[in-house]
């Protein structure tokens, strides 16, 4: 082979060698193409993601901001409910108590009470804060605590007869529970059991 062959030898490799480069590069730039069509989606959708989550916070802090608004007072409301059961006793007291029922005063006194009690109440109530009625309801372990068991064949069991303690609820929220004595069917037959023994 002579010089001049093998330099047309070169060439045509060289010309094989870049035109299967190009036919390469034809093939990579659809793949570009779909590479980044495919990144395109992928922002997308994290961008969509992102936006998802932020609207979600901006949701949650509302909520938490509603909440703390509604239920920032709770402890406050809680720790005071102390002051409308002494005043209750306070009354009760007052009106028991033998060495001053002869005392001109003492119905002034009670008076007295009286207003600052329906004043706490209305207080409360402006703020959301009820009291749970209980008597002659079926017991609720949501919303009564149970203390005793009363013996009560006129009442169905399970039904609560006494109030111990005032039950609160704030803004559908249970605040105190109400301490209360629950009905139960006398038992008659265990009894006589044990005298025939």
């Amino acid at each position: 082979m002579t010089k001049s062959e093998k330099k047309e030898e070169e060439i045509l490799e060289k010309q094989k060698k870049s035109e299967k480069n190009d036919e390469e590069q034809k093939e990579a730039s659809p793949l570009k193409e779909e590479d980044t069509e495919e990144k395109l989606k992928n922002t997308q959708e994290k961008l969509l993601r992102a936006m998802a989550e932020l609207e979600n916070q901006r949701r949650r802090f509302e909520k938490e901001k509603k909440e703390a608004f509604d239920f920032g007072g709770f402890n406050l409301a809680l720790e005071s409910l102390s002051l409308i059961d002494n005043m209750e006793r306070a009354i009760l007291t007052y009106k028991k108590d033998p060495n001053l029922k002869n005392n001109k005063d003492l119905n002034k006194i009670i008076e007295g009470l009286e207003i600052i009690e329906k004043d706490l109440l209305s207080i409360f109530k402006k703020n959301g804060i009820e009291v749970i009625n209980c008597i002659d309801k079926k017991f609720d372990p949501n919303f009564h605590q149970a203390m005793l068991e009363i013996e009560d064949d006129t009442k169905e069991p399970g039904t609560v007869v006494q109030e111990i303690q005032k039950g609160y609820m704030m803004k559908n929220r249970l605040l105190r529970p109400s301490f209360v004595g629950v009905a139960k069917k006398k038992e008659e037959n265990s009894n006589k059991k044990e005298e025939k023994k």
